[in-house]
């Protein structure tokens, strides 16, 4: 089977689906739309697209003739590419807009993970302020307020101060139909893992784990992710099998219980605390940065598997296959991120870091500015970079992306300096 894929997104994680979908030998063409100037230069792009229209989507998948859309931002799928996409008889890999809501509602999450027993934070949703004010005194500090609602990743504040958590509920609850999520504090270590599911079957990917806080040490406020690592050399060897046993398949089976049946990529974010294994949050497309890191170890061809979980039949995977080693990747951001990043300044040294042995560049925020007949490559985003680099363990894996990252220049950008740092020392340490 040949397939022309189109990709759907701009940031660092399309671009890490590309490359991935281009080593696939059943893959004869990969677009991107609307693409950024990483992906440009290696795979045709559309830069025009919205993407928050399902309809614009759907109407270049049918000018490309694409035999398989993968939709990479979870804003058309709540949207519902994936619904008008099948509409036309297009394969997509995406969760309808029904199943999407597993993102785009917190409460819907809770709903079903209430239905399907699956361990997660006790918490209340709400609509009113002084109901939610009550919460976070049921629960106390350590304060979490989530925008029940899309936030590209920066919807959540978790804090000790009473004062911010009550500031964050007005601000959700401010907005077209407002609504806010108060859980309890979940503590212990978090971990993403990804789950591919035809609606019925779910096949896990290898656990990462990525970094909220803009500054080293998890300082600093929330971002949309500074870093991500895989794998996880202190994490129980059975965790990704408790996985699948007691929250990805009980809840791929309720949604197909209630008629909207999951097909794509359910993310689990997941807390190992104290009383066991809990749900943080579902997100329903792959999440930015751990794939970066993720597929970079991918040896099973992804296309082949992406496109039998369009067509509703993963039995012919059992399991994918992995390269050994380790992978890590530290996002380079544009000053000013998250709260009012500056874009523009062109980004140099790109050639120098992609030269050295086991990184590779991965373009975020990115695009072509053509300045006196030359074209340069400027920031563009939050997040213009992800630097990943590979190698035999996370202290290589560290090394090379670090490397790499050093010897690129964007004024006034800033990363996190100690990625995967301390997981590297228990590894280190174990070793």
């Amino acid at each position: 089977m040949r397939v022309k894929v189109l990709v759907v997104g701009s940031g660092g994680r399309e671009h890490a689906l590309v490359r991935a979908l281009l080593r696939d030998p059943s893959v004869t063409e990969v677009v991107c739309a609307p693409g950024n100037a990483g992906i440009a230069a290696e795979t045709p792009v559309h830069g025009e697209l919205d993407v928050t229209d399902p309809t614009a989507v759907a109407d270049l998948a049918d000018a490309l003739d694409s035999d398989l859309v993968v939709v990479g931002p979870e804003v058309p799928l709540v949207a519902g590419a994936a619904d008008e996409l099948r509409r036309r008889g297009r394969r997509c890999f995406g969760p309808s807009a029904e199943a999407a809501r597993l993102e785009g509602s917190k409460t819907f999450a809770k709903e079903v993970m209430r239905a399907a027993g699956v361990p997660t934070a006790e918490s209340v949703s709400t609509t009113a302020a002084d109901t939610a004010a009550a919460a976070l005194d049921r629960f106390g500090p350590t304060y979490v307020v989530k925008d029940d609602g899309l936030a590209a990743g920066k919807g959540v504040v978790v804090t000790d101060d009473r004062a911010e958590a009550i500031a964050h509920v007005h601000a959700c609850l401010a907005k077209p139909h407002g609504a806010v999520v108060i859980e309890e504090f979940l503590d212990g270590p978090e971990v993403s893992l990804f789950l591919i599911s035809d609606g019925v079957r779910v096949l896990p990917l290898q656990p990462a784990q990525d970094f909220k806080r803009a500054r080293d040490g998890d300082a600093g406020p929330n971002t949309g992710g500074m870093g991500a690592y895989t794998p996880l050399p202190w994490a129980p060897p059975d965790l990704v099998e408790e996985v699948v046993r007691t929250v990805a398949q009980p809840t791929i089976d309720e949604m197909a219980r209630r008629g909207t049946p999951f097909n794509g990529l359910l993310y689990a974010g997941l807390a190992l605390t104290s009383r066991g294994l809990r749900v943080v949050e579902f997100n329903v497309r792959f999440g930015d940065p751990e794939t970066q890191a993720v597929l970079e170890l991918l040896e099973t061809p992804l296309g082949a598997v992406l496109a039998a979980a369009a067509d509703g039949d993963l039995s012919e995977f059992d399991s994918l296959q992995w390269r050994s080693g380790a992978s890590v990747v530290v996002v380079l951001a544009a000053p000013g991120y998250p709260a009012s990043p500056t874009t523009g300044a062109e980004i140099g040294g790109l050639d120098e870091a992609a030269g050295v042995l086991g990184a590779v560049v991965l373009h975020a925020g990115t695009a072509d500015s053509a300045a006196t007949g030359e074209h340069r490559v400027v920031s563009s985003g939050g997040r213009v970079l992800g630097v990943v680099g590979a190698g035999a363990d996370l202290t290589a894996a560290r090394d090379v992306a670090y490397d790499a990252l050093n010897r690129i220049h964007l004024d006034g950008g800033h990363y996190r300096t100690d990625i995967a740092a301390t997981a590297a020392d228990l590894e280190a340490a174990g070793s």
